[in-house]
């Protein structure tokens, strides 16, 4: 890995690149304008049993400069836009998310009748087991405690304090974040405040063609259809700042891109052609999942993380673990996640992708193809650990004891648009096939497998005249189905339950938008609902944007969240890595699951997004001033 030195000179080379460049564009040329435009907003959020969970402050300043053309160079400009916040909650909800989060705690023992719990730190010990002093019981909670009982199922501790307050299961490089860049996650060492800054230019070609260049800190969009990435993959995406719920424009994390377009306009079939390249040079990104102790840690997965990496450096005690009923204390170096394996940034591991798009009549297409990183994590099991019982250091076949790791994955996709006249309704559609991708797996030892993916959404867009709520303006519906399926999925019955992958093998997420504009359209309330049907869950977001001046803007709205949470699977207390001390009996074969269950680690997988956000009920309220 690179020194922090050397990533902040890196980064300072790529924000010198854009303006590095401009002198081989002016030469004679001036600038011919230049725009600037800012806001400051507050967003604040109350959370149901929770209190306040979101005092964002931003100050956002966007900033253009064009210059005139020179030679074949046309369409020349410096774009740039800056971000800077400050999220309050971590000082003014300080018990929930600061510094004085977390408490004591006690994990389920259901050995000693239902309902029995001990103290973190006083369950069956190993053998090999772990001091308190080094993990005391103070400012953690119970994983998925928010979300359910345990319920005879896994569970363990979690510190949930800023990482600099108590650095438990914080993870080098990955899930790390202090106080500080807690409340401003643009100051970073990744320079987030910039949040792009890039150069565009032409370049004329004598047969009337044209090179399109945009070179530097942006966001790249691919696909046509909103929420839900299918071709949309290129930037990784930072659900820490409000779940699935922001608009992606905002969530997207910019990178350092080149991107050319090379337009060849009108041909003698098509109106318009294009073809685009994507090389993606900037140092690996993953997606911002949140880390244990923000207010939005999408599927609770930071949390697992946080605990599991816990577990992996100072040990700790695990409910319901040993015979599956007796609560049980385990060493460091036995069980959870070991480190995350960020990739070094190398020529090899950028990413590079290729977009064919054309337009015929009223019919709009690309076909994309992309070599890229997952920015989601695997959990990739199968690493050298500690047995619990002899001391024995080895790769011992289905233990839970992970590296995270993002696997290189290919993509090849396409979208189309249709307008259709006679309905006054533009149809949209978009599908990709992804191979690479890794999914939890607990019939194999390694509890991991690999499997090609195909996603898909079908949309549609309409204007439609309700006259009894608006005569003189339509509102705009807008619906689309995205869906999932796992083409290499893995799932059997056991003796004790389901094992396998987790995730659903088809799934399909239905969402819908209504939205209407009254007082010359200063007015503004929509609706948006999304539906998870295999999960059973269901969210609804109702707003209203009041633009109370050309200046002044005022957003208020609700979040409610229906349906089915966490649900039970394979947690792979039944594995038997250790035989025979973990064998339920003579026969149980060594790696060999029975299928015992819980809600976690893995139901997440079958609740999605949706479903783990069930107790997130939310008062949103936005004032922003532009100026």
């Amino acid at each position: 890995m690179l020194k922090n030195t050397q990533l902040k000179r890196c980064t300072m080379l790529k924000v010198a690149l854009g303006f590095a460049l401009l002198p081989t564009f002016q030469q004679s040329a001036f600038a011919e304008e230049v725009r600037v435009n800012a806001f400051i907003e507050n967003a604040t959020y109350l959370r149901k049993d929770v209190g306040l969970s979101k005092f964002r402050n931003t100050l956002q300043i966007e900033a253009e400069k064009t210059f005139k053309s020179s030679g074949s160079f046309s369409n020349i400009s410096l774009s740039g836009t800056f971000r800077l916040s400050y999220d309050g909650v971590y000082d003014l909800n300080d018990e929930d998310f600061g510094e004085k989060a977390g408490r004591a705690i006690s994990l389920e023992n259901t050995a000693a009748g239902l309902g029995s719990t001990v103290p973190f730190g006083e369950g069956l010990a190993l053998p090999f087991s772990f001091d308190t002093a080094n993990n005391p019981n103070e400012g953690m909670v119970v994983l998925g405690e928010h979300l359910h009982e345990t319920d005879g199922g896994v569970a363990f501790g979690v510190p949930i304090r800023p990482c600099d307050t108590d650095a438990r299961g914080c993870i080098s490089g990955y899930l790390s974040r202090d106080i500080q860049e807690l409340r401003s996650q643009e100051l970073n060492d990744r320079l987030d405040f910039i949040r792009e800054l890039y150069v565009d230019f032409d370049f004329n070609l004598d047969n009337g063609h044209i090179i399109s260049t945009r070179l530097g800190k942006q966001q790249v969009i691919w696909g046509r259809t909103d929420l839900f990435r299918v071709l949309d993959v290129i930037n990784p995406v930072d659900y820490s700042r409000n779940n699935i719920y922001d608009e992606l424009e905002d969530i997207r994390i910019p990178m350092w891109i080149l991107k050319t377009d090379y337009r060849m306009g009108a041909t003698e079939t098509f109106d318009d052609l294009n073809l685009q390249l994507i090389w993606n040079f900037d140092r690996f990104r993953p997606n911002d999942l949140g880390q244990c102790g923000q207010p939005n840690v999408i599927v609770d997965a930071g949390c697992f993380f946080r605990g599991m990496n816990n577990l992996w450096e100072n040990g700790g005690t695990v409910a319901n673990f040993a015979g599956g009923v007796a609560a049980t204390d385990f060493g460091p170096g036995q069980i959870g996640i070991r480190q995350a394996n960020l990739p070094n940034w190398s020529l090899s591991n950028t990413q590079v992708g290729l977009k064919f798009e054309g337009v015929l009549g009223d019919l709009g297409f690309s076909l994309n193809a992309l070599s890229y990183r997952s920015q989601m994590p695997s959990l990739r099991g199968g690493i050298e650990a500690q047995n619990g019982f002899t001391g024995e250091v080895a790769v011992w076949p289905a233990l839970i004891a992970f590296d995270i790791d993002f696997p290189r994955v290919t993509l090849l996709g396409g979208s189309m648009d249709y307008y259709s006249q006679g309905i006054d309704t533009v149809f949209r559609v978009e599908a990709a096939h992804t191979s690479g991708e890794e999914f939890a797996n607990t019939l194999r030892s390694e509890l991991f497998s690999e499997s090609d993916v195909l996603r898909y959404v079908i949309g549609a867009d309409k204007n439609i005249f309700i006259p009894f709520l608006n005569d003189k303006r339509a509102f705009l519906f807008s619906g689309q189905v995205f869906g999932q399926h796992i083409l290499d999925y893995e799932q059997e019955q056991r003796l004790l339950g389901a094992a396998g992958i987790p995730d659903w093998e088809e799934n399909w997420t239905a969402t819908l938008l209504i939205k209407g504009w009254w007082m010359n359209d200063r007015l503004s309330p929509q609706i948006i609902s999304a539906h998870d049907f295999r999960a059973g869950a269901t969210a609804v977001a109702m707003s209203v944007e009041w633009i109370v001046s050309d200046n002044l803007k005022f957003t208020g709205g609700v979040n409610f969240k229906f349906g089915t949470g966490a649900r039970k699977f394979d947690d792979c207390r039944s594995c038997n890595p250790w035989t025979p001390f973990t064998a339920a009996f003579p026969e149980h074969a060594i790696g060999s699951t029975l299928g015992l269950g819980g809600f976690e680690p893995l139901g997440r997988f079958k609740s999605g997004p949706i479903g783990m956000a069930q107790e997130e009920d939310e008062l949103q309220f936005t004032l922003r001033y532009s100026f």
